[in-house]
């Protein structure tokens, strides 16, 4: 059985990268590297990504709630792999984002720096939500434990069903 992802994990990847990438960033920018530019279109990408991730695992939810007749027990598996993925880019990606926009906010002699470091803090931001729903999403395609009260037929006792 796969373990659900605990998000003070994805805390910890995240403020990982995010100081390895605030080093690294600030090592070369002090040796007279241009500091990075991330596109604003990064966060639209990572929230629409995340809005398919919660399209995908809304089905299974209701799947699993009997409201939704049928679903495809590959697609359900493949949906919750999806969603740890997410847990896991999501922190990456923040931290990535996160890293460089407290490296660029750090060197705000630069100019420009400060709409650098703003479109970097907004990606992390999206990155943030794609950690989040894919946490959610993760619980969606919890199946729950069967009842305690349900009998379990013993495979070593005879079938006396007929």
């Amino acid at each position: 059985m796969i373990q659900a992802t605990r998000w003070p994990t994805l805390v910890g990847i995240t403020a990982l990268v995010a100081a390895l990438t605030w080093a690294v960033l600030d090592a070369l920018m002090d040796r007279g590297a241009p500091p990075p530019q991330v596109p604003w279109l990064v966060a639209a990408v990572e929230v629409v990504i995340a809005g398919v991730v919660v399209a995908m695992g809304w089905a299974v939810r209701q799947f699993l709630q009997g409201k939704r007749p049928g679903l495809n027990p590959i697609r359900a598996a493949r949906t919750a792999v999806l969603a740890k993925a997410s847990c896991y880019t999501g922190a990456l990606l923040a931290g990535w984002y996160g890293g460089q926009a407290l490296a660029l906010v750090a060197d705000q002699g630069v100019p420009g720096n400060t709409g650098r470091a703003a479109a970097a803090a907004v990606a992390a931001g999206g990155a943030v939500v794609l950690a989040v729903v894919g946490l959610v999403v993760e619980r969606f395609c919890r199946v729950p434990p069967p009842d305690e009260g349900a009998v379990r037929r013993d495979e070593s006792a005879p079938d006396v069903t007929g």
